[in-house]
């Protein structure tokens, strides 16, 4: 259990569900915002994914996402999102998501995703 997951969704919610989907199998790190996401990017160590959400106040997922590239281009980014249009996901992974899942999201789909990307 060394990798870490970094959550970013401003919705309570989501992130409880997340945690208590992915909290037995993995370290997480739950933040509200994109700058919070971005801070704990910069000072923590061995993350090994991060589920981000494109809808959020001040910065919107897909900004973030730019950012995060930029800083770990190799770091797998998956968007969690309520709108499913087939052009965010295009452009997400334009930018360099590694997939995308749409909420209401299924537990299953959600560790299937993560186990296939941190091993």
């Amino acid at each position: 259990m060394s990798k870490k997951i970094l959550i970013c969704d401003d919705e309570e919610g989501i992130r409880e569900s997340l945690k208590l989907i992915l909290g037995d199998y993995y370290n997480l790190i739950i933040t509200t915002d994109g700058m919070q996401c971005l801070d704990c990017l910069k000072n923590a160590e061995d993350i090994g994914l991060i589920l981000l959400d494109i809808k959020m106040p001040k910065i919107n997922g897909l900004d973030i996402l730019k950012q995060i590239k930029k800083l770990c281009p190799s770091l797998p980014v998956i968007i969690v999102t309520g709108y499913k249009s087939v052009e965010t996901a295009t452009e997400a992974v334009k930018l360099g998501a590694s997939g995308y899942i749409v909420k209401p999201f299924k537990s299953e789909e959600i560790l299937a995703t993560t186990q296939s990307i941190i091993k």
